[in-house]
This record gives C-alpha cells, structure tokens and sequence, in this order.
C-alpha cells in the first residue's frame, strides 16, 4: 500500500472499529456497499440518463419539461449517493483489513466522481449561457458516464468475489 493509503486507512479505522463494534455480519459488511450502490447506479442512473435524453429528444413541450425537471432533481442525489458510496466502499474495505485505492474498481470509482463534477459544473453555468456545444457535452459526457458505471459495478463484482 502506498503512504497515502495507509494513511487514509489508518484514519478510517476509528470509523470502521466503530461499526466492527455492531457485530454487523460479515455478508453485509462485503456485500452490502455493492448491493445499495447497484441499486444508485441501476435505478436512478437508468432514470437520470433516460430522463435527460427524453427531455432532449422528444416533440412533446410538456414531456421534455417535465423529464427535465425530473433530471434535474434526481441526477445531483445519485451523485450524492454515489459520492457517499465510495466512501462506504472505503471503509468496507478498510473493515475487511484490505489494502486500499488499489483496484480497477477504486479507479473507476474515482473517474465517475470526477466526471460527475466536471459535468455538474457545466449545469451549474447554465451550459456557458446555453451554449448547444456544452449542452452536447453534458448528455455525451453523462452517457459515457453511465457506460462507466457498468463498467465499475462489473469491477466491483469481481472484486468482491476475489476478497
């Protein structure tokens, strides 16, 4: 483990002596971080990715409307959710006494968070004034980070059958 994931694990411990001390069962301490993030990444990425290319793509004024705002209410809880996750995903690992921020997951895990902002910001600005260029931007960069998020849960899979 590098420095800075035994340093990151060292002050995680506190945290995972703390649930270790519930005496959760060992299958909800390993599989209980994939279970609720396959239920973020499925449900409310499927729906944020679907609702914003209904709102792009349909005729209908009143169901892009409402697809929009739909979007926009759910897409910053799933970043929410999937930031708080990778969180979780830590302190699984740390609980379990495995090394850290070492796996393809970790990494994955760590692009779409990155992704997310860098795509968030571009709302936040009002894609630059409504600008087609960024508001193109956004609905590929969210697409491609839907297609990543398979990606990571597969990696995730195979990490938690090889741990």
């Amino acid at each position: 483990m590098t420095a800075f994931a035994t340093k990151l694990a060292e002050s995680l411990q506190p945290i995972s002596d703390q649930f270790k001390s519930l005496n959760v069962p060992e299958p909800i301490t390993h599989w209980g971080h994939p279970f609720f993030m396959a239920i973020v990444i499925f449900a409310m990425g499927s729906f944020v990715a679907i609702s914003g290319w209904r709102s792009r793509t349909t005729t209908d004024t009143e169901v892009a409307i409402k697809n929009k705002a739909d979007h926009r209410k759910v897409a910053p809880l799933m970043t929410v959710f999937l930031a708080a996750g990778y969180t979780g995903g830590l302190l699984s690992l740390v609980m379990q006494g495995k090394p850290l921020l070492e796996s393809p997951h970790f990494i994955t895990g760590s692009v779409v968070l990155t992704l997310l902002a860098i795509n968030g910001i571009i709302s936040l600005t009002g894609f630059g004034g409504n600008q087609p260029l960024l508001r193109n931007a956004h609905a590929y960069l969210g697409s491609a980070i839907v297609v990543l998020l398979v990606a990571h849960a597969l990696l995730g899979l195979k990490l938690g059958l090889s741990i």
